[in-house]
C-alpha cells in the first residue's frame, strides 16, 4: 500500500503543537454519558438521568457515536488526527447507517440534503447530477457549473494526502429516494418536488437559485441515487465558525475582473491588512490555493474558521463540488496568490516534492484511497492523471519564485 507507506513516512510525522485545553473546541465533562432511552426513541440522555452503568474500564467517552467523537476531537491545530482510528468507522456511519430524517438545507445555489441518522448523527447530502466522464462545457463560467458528488469525496481524501486534515470526512453513498429521503422528509416545500418521471423513475428537485426545476430533477434508476455524505461539523449555536471573503476571490461577473487580476502587485497590499499581516494565515491560504488548483476548483469565494482560536487557527476547506470538473485543460490563475506572493510552508514544499516521486506518486495514492469508497471508481481516470500534471506546475511556480 503506497498509502500506508506514505503515512509512515517522516514528514507525515511532524508533531503538531501540545494541545491545552484553550486549543480544543470543546472541554468535555468526563462523567457524561450518551445514551438513548430505547431503540424508538429520540432522547438523548445525560449522565444524571441515565440508569444504567457503564460497563467494568469502560469511561463515559466510550459511549458516544463516532460523529460525537469527531466533533469532540477537533482543536486549534487540526480537524482530526493523522493516524485516526474512528475515521474508517465514520466513513462506514456516512455510507451505512439508517436515515430516520432527511430535508433540504436553506441556502446556497444548488440542492442540498441534511440526513438525520438514529443516534443524532447527521451528514450533508450533495446528490449525483453528472456521470463521472462529463466535463465542464469549455464555455461555462466557473458559477453556473454543476456541483459534483465525487468532487466532494475525492477532494477530501486530496486534502488528507496533502496532510492539511482540512475538510470533514465524506464518503459515497447509493440512496434509495423513496424510502430514505421522500418517506421520511418532513420538508413540505421539498415534499412536493416528488414525481414519477415517463420513464417509471422516481425524481425531485426541490427548492434553490440554480438548477432546482422540472428540467433539472434529480432521478433514480428507477430510485437508486449516488450522492456523498459529509460529516456535518459541530452546530454554530455550539462552535461559532467565522466567513472570511478570500482575497483572491474572482468578480463573480460576466465580464468585470478582480482586483488581484489586474495588479501584479496585488500580494503587497494584503500582506498589511490584518489577518495576513501576521501568523500562518496566509501560508494557510496559500495550502488551500495548491489543494483548488489540483481539482480546478475556481469557485473559493469564502472560507470558514472557527471563532473561538482567534486567526491563529486552520482554516476549513468546505464546499468542494465544483472541483475535478476538467481534466483536459488547467486554470493557472487558481496559483495566483502563491504566484504574487512567493510564499510557501516549507512542510508544504517538501511534501509536494515528495507526492511527484514514483514511490508516492499523487495519482496513484488518490486512486488507492478512492478505491475503497462505496462508489468506487469515485473519478475517472483522465482526473487522476491530471492531479500529476498539475503537482509539476505547481512545483514549478514554486522554482519560479526560488529563482527570483
Amino acid at each position: 500500500s503506497k498509502l500506508a507507506a506514505l503515512f509512515k513516512h517522516p514528514l507525515y510525522k511532524i508533531p503538531i503543537p501540545e494541545v491545552t485545553e484553550k486549543d480544543k473546541l470543546f472541554i468535555v465533562n468526563p462523567m457524561e454519558k450518551f445514551s438513548l432511552h430505547s431503540s424508538g426513541s429520540d432522547k438523548w440522555v445525560s449522565s444524571s438521568k441515565a440508569e444504567t452503568l457503564l460497563p467494568t474500564g469502560k469511561t463515559a467517552y466510550d459511549t458516544y457515536p463516532t460523529w460525537l467523537k469527531f466533533h469532540v476531537g477537533i482543536n486549534r491545530y487540526e480537524l482530526y488526527p493523522r493516524q485516526d482510528p474512528l475515521l474508517p468507522t465514520l466513513l462506514r456511519d456516512l455510507a451505512t447507517q439508517r436515515i430516520v430524517s432527511s430535508v433540504q438545507k436553506s441556502g446556497g445555489t444548488q440542492l442540498k440534503l441534511i440526513m438525520t441518522f438514529p443516534n443524532y448523527g447527521q451528514a450533508l447530502f450533495k446528490p449525483m447530477k453528472q456521470t463521472r466522464d462529463q466535463e465542464t462545457p469549455i464555455d461555462f463560467f466557473y458559477f453556473s457549473d454543476f456541483e459534483r458528488h465525487n468532487a466532494e469525496i475525492a477532494a477530501f481524501h486530496l486534502d488528507r494526502i496533502l496532510d492539511f486534515r482540512r475538510i470533514p470526512p465524506v464518503s459515497g453513498r447509493l440512496v434509495n429516494i423513496t424510502k430514505e429521503i421522500w418517506d421520511v422528509t418532513t420538508d413540505k416545500k421539498l415534499a412536493k418536488t416528488f414525481f414519477i418521471s415517463p420513464a417509471g423513475n422516481v425524481c425531485f428537485y426541490g427548492e434553490c437559485s440554480y438548477y432546482c426545476s422540472t428540467e433539472h430533477a434529480l432521478c433514480g434508476k428507477p430510485d437508486r441515487l449516488e450522492g456523498s455524505m459529509a460529516a456535518l461539523l459541530p452546530d454554530k449555536t455550539l462552535a461559532k465558525r467565522r466567513s472570511w471573503r478570500s482575497p483572491w476571490r474572482r468578480s463573480y461577473h460576466k465580464s468585470k475582473k478582480a482586483e488581484w487580476e489586474l495588479n501584479p502587485n496585488y500580494c503587497a497590499q494584503v500582506r498589511e491588512t490584518p489577518p495576513y499581516d501576521r501568523g500562518h494565515r496566509l501560508l494557510d491560504l496559500i495550502d488551500m490555493t495548491i489543494l483548488d488548483f489540483l481539482m480546478g476548483n475556481m469557485d473559493r469565494h469564502h472560507y470558514e474558521t472557527f471563532e473561538k482560536f482567534g486567526n491563529d487557527t486552520f482554516l476549513l476547506h468546505l464546499d468542494n463540488g465544483r472541483g475535478f470538473g476538467t481534466h483536459s485543460r488547467d486554470e493557472p490563475s487558481i496559483l495566483a496568490p502563491l504566484q504574487q506572493c512567493c510564499s510557501i510552508k516549507k512542510s508544504t514544499y517538501l511534501r509536494l516534492q515528495l507526492l511527484a516521486t514514483q514511490p508516492y506518486r499523487l495519482s496513484d495514492l488518490l486512486r488507492e484511497a478512492l478505491a475503497a469508497d462505496p462508489l468506487a471508481p469515485v473519478l475517472a481516470e483522465p482526473h487522476l492523471r491530471a492531479l500529476d500534471r498539475r503537482l509539476g506546475k505547481v512545483l514549478a511556480a514554486v522554482g519560479h519564485c526560488l529563482a527570483r
